[in-house]
């Protein structure tokens, strides 16, 4: 069977949020973790989507000229290649750059490149080329956004995405604006961009993805730049061209006794997380920020060994970097990500711990590729944009393993207990 979509993630929390889009239009998919062998591949036979996590969003632009012509390679088979970014769309000609990523996949599939950020589903909207999203109840323009305006190592200053977009790349990016989408028009509007590298859509509703996804599908756009909109306005498409007609995935995940918080996060969101945990009995192990990124051992083993107590003793934990926002920093979200993994596969192996929830998008990536896992698959739905996926590996201590894999700013307050309650019938 063709693959009618493959994704690469610039961060494992919006792969597994691609997982959710896909599993709720009743697509078979998986997730791979590295760039899958003929062996690993056969494992999954009957997908019709496959995903590449990656970490591009923490990268410089260096970082993806070496790296990301391979990984789109890996994925050509597909109709689409979609390159998935956060639907906060934040990133700089520096740290994790769209424009950049947005080039090379040009030069792979060529043009003209679809861009979709409007994700209605999670709360953002794209009105004439300018991005909002909501915090809580209320919407902001996501250069006023409280947790965006403010993210510690790419801040967003520019709602205007072409504007935006133009600080990191050369390519002449051409808006669909809302009216003629909602007028059913995106299809003129493409057509006469057609000598554009790149084609931006508005939308603000799911009827606007869906205008969108017809365009997609009707032109043979190759490769597409965006927020699971674009997965969602995909299957959209699909299924109105008679493409898809599997039944969503109602799978529902049990309570677990035991749960393991690992948060990286500085979002205010994920601060009043952590008090609502720790008020509901997690207890909390926080982390020496400076030890862990002058790699030493010690603070490693203090943290495993304090979660792994807490663990045995009251079934709940969360290890924590931060209390909220800390003020813009050095990127150093692969090295602080990747020891907060290396502490968090201690503590799972010792502990026997069976669903992890991590929490910010650098802790997500970089902490996860430390467990040795081969591939995920969504499991069921828990929160909007933060689903229950289930790890595929060769270590049966991580085989099997649940995860739950949130940006800093997705989920209530009393996320950590949805999470470990589950949703059972």
């Amino acid at each position: 069977m063709s693959l009618l979509y493959a994704f690469y993630g610039d961060d494992f929390t919006g792969s597994t949020d691609v997982l959710e889009q896909l599993a709720e239009g009743g697509v078979p998919a998986v997730l791979f973790l590295r760039a899958p062998d003929a062996v690993l591949r056969a494992r999954f036979p009957d997908v019709r989507a496959v995903g590449l996590a990656g970490d591009s969003r923490s990268r410089s632009p260096d970082w993806m000229d070496a790296h990301l012509p391979a990984a789109y390679g890996a994925l050509r088979e597909a109709a689409v290649v979609h390159y998935k970014t956060c639907s906060t769309f934040d990133s700089s000609p520096t740290i994790g750059s769209i424009g950049r990523a947005l080039d090379i996949g040009m030069a792979a599939f060529g043009g003209p490149a679809a861009i979709v950020v409007a994700a209605p589903h999670l709360g953002r909207y794209l009105a004439f080329g300018n991005l909002f999203a909501a915090a809580g109840a209320e919407i902001f323009r996501i250069d006023r956004h409280p947790t965006m305006a403010r993210h510690p190592v790419t801040p967003m200053h520019e709602a205007d995405l072409i504007r935006h977009l133009a600080a990191q790349t050369g390519a002449r990016i051409t808006l669909v604006p809302l009216d003629r989408v909602q007028a059913k028009q995106a299809g003129t509007a493409f057509d006469a961009a057609r000598d554009s590298d790149a084609i931006l859509f508005d939308g603000v509703a799911m009827d606007d993805l869906a205008e969108t996804g017809a365009v997609l599908l009707s032109r043979g756009v190759r490769l597409a730049v965006g927020s699971s909109g674009v997965t969602r306005a995909l299957v959209l498409a699909w299924r109105a061209a008679g493409l898809i007609e599997g039944a969503a995935e109602t799978a529902r995940a049990d309570a677990v006794e035991r749960l393991l918080v690992v948060s990286g996060s500085c979002s205010p969101a994920t601060a009043r997380q952590i008090v609502r945990g720790v008020a509901e009995g997690y207890r909390p192990v926080r982390a020496d920020v400076a030890a862990l990124l002058r790699g030493e051992s010690g603070e490693e083993a203090r943290l495993a060994d304090e979660a792994i107590a807490a663990l045995s003793a009251g079934g709940r934990c969360v290890i924590h970097t931060a209390e909220g926002p800390i003020g813009e920093v050095p990127a150093a979200g692969d090295r602080l990500g990747a020891a907060l993994g290396r502490i968090s596969g201690k503590a799972i192996r010792e502990a026997g711990v069976r669903r992890v929830l991590f929490a910010g998008g650098d802790t997500s990536s970089h902490g996860v590729a430390e467990l040795g896992i081969d591939a995920l698959t969504w499991a069921a739905p828990i929160e909007r944009g933060a689903p229950l996926v289930r790890a595929h590996a060769a270590d049966a201590a991580i085989d099997g393993l649940e995860l739950v894999l949130k940006g800093g700013q997705m989920g209530g307050e009393g996320f950590f207990e949805t999470v470990r309650r589950g949703t059972p019938a």
